[in-house]
């Protein structure tokens, strides 16, 4: 079997410092948007000369935080509750034979600063730090298909948990409101996805969980069919 050799062309900076917090898809979390630093020697304005046209773009990436050992030919998909299997290639799921992930995002800008070409980037599913392997424009014309058919991921996932604020996180919310003006919105939007596994979902007794977004430990509770932030710890940059 031939084998290939892939270079990451670039690193993304976004807000979600580990797995868990990370949206299932790039577009559920509206404020959780980010940017693609690309890396020598494609770390030059020739190199997207034309991207500007483009609204959108595909990316190529690799699941760099899961284990090359970790992949199988059959999957429990979150969309199913994790109680049906599916086959790996009838899935999303990053635990597959190559580790390779596509996603679609909102090209917002692009910046050259201090001879670093730097790619603007709405929302996205990717943390911080993913390698990507390759750019493509996104084509209207044939990458979008009103008529086609998803099977048991037709439709956008319903929000599953309210969020509100206790007031000892408000409080830290709003010391933060100049340098992170969309803290507050990222964190409702994250928790109200349910980050948790599906089998801990069904699970509505009062339990604390964490999650880091940026520098910050948000901690929070479920009780019953609503979360509660009870506190944002400011960790290091």
């Amino acid at each position: 079997m031939m084998t290939y050799q892939i270079d990451p062309i670039g690193i993304i900076r976004s807000p979600y410092s580990e797995k868990f917090a990370v949206p299932r898809q790039p577009n559920l979390v509206s404020a959780g948007q980010g940017e693609l630093y690309l890396l020598a020697p494609y770390n030059d304005p020739i190199s997207v000369k034309g991207l500007e046209q483009f609204s959108h773009l595909w990316l190529l990436f690799l699941f760099h935080h899961i284990a090359p050992e970790k992949w199988g030919l059959t999957v429990r998909p979150p969309r199913l509750g994790g109680n049906k299997t599916m086959g790996v290639f009838a899935t999303r799921s990053p635990f597959r034979p190559n580790h390779i992930g596509l996603s679609v995002v909102e090209l917002k800008d692009i910046i050259v600063e201090n001879k670093q070409v730097i790619l603007k980037l709405g929302s996205l599913d990717l943390v911080d730090g993913t390698p990507i392997i390759d750019i493509k424009p996104y084509l209207p014309y044939c990458d979008s298909h009103s008529e086609a058919h998803a099977g048991y991921a037709q439709s956008i996932p319903e929000k599953k948990l309210a969020v509100a604020f206790s007031q000892k996180a408000q409080l830290v919310l709003e010391l933060q409101k100049q340098n992170y003006p969309q803290l507050t919105e990222l964190i409702t939007q994250v928790i109200s996805q349910d980050p948790r596994p599906a089998y801990k979902q069904k699970n509505l007794n009062e339990q604390t969980y964490g999650l880091t977004l940026y520098h910050f430990n948000i901690r929070w509770r479920i009780i019953t069919q609503y979360a509660l932030v009870e506190d944002i710890y400011v960790g290091s940059k």
